[in-house]
């Protein structure tokens, strides 16, 4: 009786799979013809927006730029290259406070919150887009193409990314995207990464839906091929590229060590770069990569772990130049006013289950049939001078970018969907 009992939950996990898996598809194909046919209406011939700001030293280059006087004028115009599970939704809200902030103009997609991923990003899907038409800050996730973001910002805007060690990038990923990838549909067994990591070649085929997010997703959002080899002629050429293109390339592993090199190429204030970590899993959704299977996940991702070294290599060279214990000593009074944040705005201090959150506006966005990512509850009785920020720092990015009047009818519907099916 023990042995049918177990068949039939298998059986009914197996149908609640398909059932699930079905859905998905049928919406994405739904998705798909709907952001097809909207990119298809909105096609322009854009004009290059390739003049300075007045007032701006037209040369892109990687230092702050100084006004009349010699003092540091803050950098305004911002392309941030988004890309997946790297720590980017906490360095976006970072962004959307200090655009709010200043009254800047977001280039946003419309009807959802990126750029109509995982299609190569045109000019033409940005929200009421008009050829020729400048924008100060464009920061929503896109598969990159240079030559379209530069239609829509003037040429000495800073070019920013950030990147993260390419193996647990791709245990999260994993965790994050399996629902999406039917590729993983058919592994059974509890321990489905580490199955799919020691005979990765069995699951994957590059053509199969969704397959980026398995294999050298930072080279497929950068808008390169990700299942090149990472000895191709074409991997190196690629980073050598991006190296050109950005001016500063964060890592998630040292985030405030980043900021604060973020802080110096923008000519930014300390108290631009307050936050607080968001889309943040919980510990027991994380599987922890032995030695053997870190090894199997990096030679896997070969293309991502070479554009990784490569920046971290330059990250650290921008850290020595600005002084060891220069950054040693601005971390710490960066962790130091975060801390004091903490205390001010959330309620024990911590993050928590999302189902422990009171506030809906503050719930994160879940992976499908889950609820692992971490969010946190607004302290009651903030004194009034800090609430405004709080909630901000606090606001995860559907609501925030909702908050800055984009309509997300395509992100809530597929939401909707999501939760009906979970």
């Amino acid at each position: 009786m023990l042995g049918v009992a177990v068949r039939g939950r298998r059986w009914q996990s197996m149908a609640r799979g398909l059932a699930v898996g079905a859905l998905f598809t049928s919406y994405m194909v739904v998705l798909y013809c709907l952001s097809t046919s909207a990119i298809k209406q909105n096609v322009r011939v854009a004009l290059s927006c390739s003049h300075p700001r007045l007032g701006h030293n037209t040369t892109n280059t990687s230092h702050s730029r100084t006004g009349l006087s010699g003092e540091c004028v803050p950098k305004m115009d911002i392309m941030f290259m988004k890309t997946h599970k790297t720590a980017s939704s906490t360095l976006l809200n970072i962004l959307f406070r200090f655009g709010e902030k200043h009254r800047l103009d977001f280039a946003f997609p419309d009807g959802r919150n990126d750029f109509f991923y995982p299609s190569p990003f045109l000019s033409s899907q940005v929200k009421n887009y008009q050829p020729g038409a400048c924008f100060n800050i464009v920061c929503n996730h896109m598969r990159f193409n240079v030559h379209e973001v530069a239609k829509l910002l003037p040429a000495d805007a800073a070019y920013i990314t950030i990147l993260r060690d390419p193996a647990e990038l791709f245990e999260s990923s994993y965790h994050y995207y399996h629902w999406a990838v039917p590729l993983t549909w058919g592994i059974s067994g509890d321990e489905k990464l580490t199955t799919f990591l020691r005979d990765p070649g069995s699951y994957y085929t590059p053509e199969s839906y969704n397959s980026f997010y398995l294999r050298n997703l930072l080279f497929f959002d950068f808008g390169l091929d990700n299942n090149l080899e990472p000895d191709h002629p074409l991997v190196e050429r690629g980073i050598q590229a991006l190296s050109k293109q950005f001016q500063l390339v964060l890592m998630a592993e040292y985030f405030e060590e980043s900021l604060i090199l973020l802080k110096e190429t923008l000519c930014w204030a300390m108290d631009d770069l307050l936050f607080f970590k968001l889309n943040v899993r919980k510990n027991s959704s994380v599987s922890r990569l032995t030695p053997e299977l870190r090894a199997k996940a990096l030679k896997w991702n070969g293309a991502d772990w070479r554009l990784y070294q490569h920046f971290n290599t330059t990250f650290w060279a921008k850290v020595e130049a600005y002084g060891r214990s220069r950054m040693e000593k601005d971390v710490r009074e960066l962790k130091r006013k975060n801390a004091e944040m903490a205390a001010i705005c959330i309620e024990g201090g911590v993050a928590v289950d999302a189902r422990m959150i009171w506030d809906r506006d503050l719930i994160p966005w879940q992976p499908v049939g889950q609820s692992s990512i971490l969010g946190y509850n607004l302290r009651k009785n903030i004194d009034p001078k800090y609430r405004e920020l709080c909630r901000k720092m606090l606001t995860p990015e559907i609501q925030y970018m909702s908050e800055l009047g984009v309509n997300l009818w395509l992100t809530h519907l597929w939401g909707w969907l999501k939760d009906t099916i979970s």
